[in-house]
């Protein structure tokens, strides 16, 4: 994550701005989860008290039968709280109110498991694993890539693309129409040329207040949002059209499922409706390149916190019974999610942060640290883990391209940075960093296994995913700037560590195997 407290993960950034005309806990069983909104403009029923605290946002988390929900909504409004949207079938309901006691009331309530604010800052109030910012593409960059035959005119900057292999896979399969990628995020620019052709309207969505807002273009980033989603996409799904850069995978779907308010803040409401949203729109992946705000790790001793790693649980597990496989990026701070305690000194990030050690194995970067989930470390050009990329035996299940400065891991020519480049919004192109790069590169071979295995199951394209990468020893020792000292403390096996997981992904094995 980003020195600038950057919540995307993405790292030191190189956005080379080049413009278009320049460069040519449980499983439910049910079959919906879709929000109920009946009573989104119910007031505080039944309740006659006036409340003047702050106005917050929570989740409640409940049993999934009607009794219980039914109940349990009559509740919260004789305690002060209005419903924006309920998912009764993961039992999770998303609140605001002015009750300063709101979640402290509602969980002495009958069928409630777990209640706490998503926020500290009141209504309204960004969060991805991004180092630095975007470098935009120059004119100059562009007019020194020299494209050969087949590739797309800024495929030569692109070390990525053979560092997995991809650009092999490319030559078998671009991938199937029939595979839809989900980035939730902070909205994809669909206009863009290297997006607009594979983009997935209907599986796209705005889920910033906690429910979905279809509206057209509701998924778009507005122009002083964060290029970031946008960048993912293209980096998982840019078309291979002789314009720009290709993606991992350039012939599948992709969405955009916008969960970043326009503070850049990504709360726990918004992503559970993401989840959600991914899960009924039948997509076969999602992507998550961000933590969930406002802390960095969620204790499950705090019962706000408790409240927060159950309701995207619930989410993350209801998407992935539905098919999707749900990857994420592992963040940027060069974190041992291995170690005994970690210092957080971000949270909570929308209040006042102070130090604070946690323990990494009941204080949970979510959805990164969730079961079932996906967690993909950072790598440079040189096959070597990212300077910033977090890492740990038993958390990391997979690593990729992430970027890293030319200072450590230098590319081969023709490619010129160290960095990542892809699509911003408005037509243009740039270079980003971080561990937020690195899981759109895991999404994007996920994408061509389940474009080869069509029927395969979520769990059936993760065991693909693990067995086809490309076993990487523990760099050992890891001293990444050559200072003499030890950086980071690799553990484990060749065939499964904390830097590399199961190994670097492989975008060949996933087409031919």
């Amino acid at each position: 994550m980003a020195h600038l407290r950057s919540r995307r993960r993405f790292a030191p950034a190189v956005p080379v701005v080049l413009s278009l005309t320049a460069s040519l806990g449980f499983l439910p069983t049910a079959a919906s989860a879709a929000p109920s909104t009946a009573q989104t403009t119910r007031a505080a029923e039944g309740s006659a008290t006036t409340y003047d605290g702050p106005k917050l946002s929570y989740v409640v988390n409940t049993r999934t039968d009607h009794r219980t929900i039914e109940s349990v909504r009559r509740a919260i409004g004789r305690n002060g709280g209005t419903v924006v949207a309920s998912y009764d079938r993961i039992g999770v309901i998303v609140v605001h109110s002015a009750n300063p006691d709101f979640a402290k009331s509602i969980r002495r309530v009958s069928g409630v498991s777990s209640a706490g604010a998503t926020r500290n800052a009141p209504l309204p109030a960004q969060s991805t694993t991004d180092e630095g910012t975007p470098k935009p593409l120059s004119a100059a960059e562009v007019a020194k890539a020299k494209a050969a035959d087949g590739q797309d005119p800024l495929e030569p900057l692109q070390w990525d693309l053979p560092a997995i292999k991809a650009d092999k896979a490319h030559e078998k399969t671009l991938g199937s129409k029939k595979v839809t990628v989900a980035v939730i995020d902070t909205g994809v620019d669909d206009t863009h040329p290297d997006i607009a052709p594979n983009f997935d309207r209907a599986a796209s969505v705005n889920c910033v207040s906690g429910a979905p807002d279809t509206t057209d273009g509701a998924w778009r980033p507005s122009a002083s949002e964060s290029p970031h989603g946008t960048h993912v996409a293209g980096e998982i799904a840019g078309a291979k059209n002789g314009v720009g850069i290709t993606g991992v995978a350039p012939g599948v779907k992709v969405s955009g499922i916008k969960v970043g308010n326009p503070d850049g803040y990504f709360y726990t409401e918004a992503v559970v409706c993401g989840f959600v949203w991914a899960a009924e729109h039948h997509v076969d992946v999602t992507n998550n390149s961000y933590y969930t705000d406002p802390w960095y790790f969620n204790c499950i001793g705090d019962p706000d916190q408790k409240a927060l790693v159950d309701a995207i649980t619930r989410a993350t597990r209801y998407a992935e019974g539905k098919g999707a496989v749900n990857v994420a990026a592992a963040g940027n701070e060069n974190y041992d999610f291995a170690a005994d305690s970690i210092t957080d000194s971000s949270s909570p990030n929308d209040g006042t942060p102070s130090d604070r050690t946690v323990d990494p194995r009941e204080c949970f970067d979510i959805p990164t640290q969730l079961p079932g989930v996906v967690t993909v470390a950072a790598t440079g050009a040189k096959g070597v883990k990212s300077s910033f990329s977090n890492y740990g035996l038993g958390t990391i299940d997979i690593a990729a391209p992430g970027g890293d400065s030319t200072a450590y891991q230098t590319p081969a020519p023709p490619a010129t940075s160290g960095l990542i480049l892809g699509p911003l919004p408005g037509g243009k192109w740039g270079y980003m960093a971080g561990t937020s790069m690195a899981s759109p590169h895991v999404a994007g071979v996920a994408a061509l296994i389940k474009s080869t295995h069509p029927h395969a199951s979520a769990a059936a394209v993760k065991a693909l995913l693990y067995a086809e990468a490309t076993a990487t020893p523990c760099t050992d020792p890891y001293d990444i700037d050559g200072d003499g000292k030890v950086d980071a403390v690799c553990e484990g096996t060749k065939n499964r560590n904390g830097f590399y997981g199961w190994g670097i992904a492989d975008a060949l094995k996933a087409v031919t195997r």
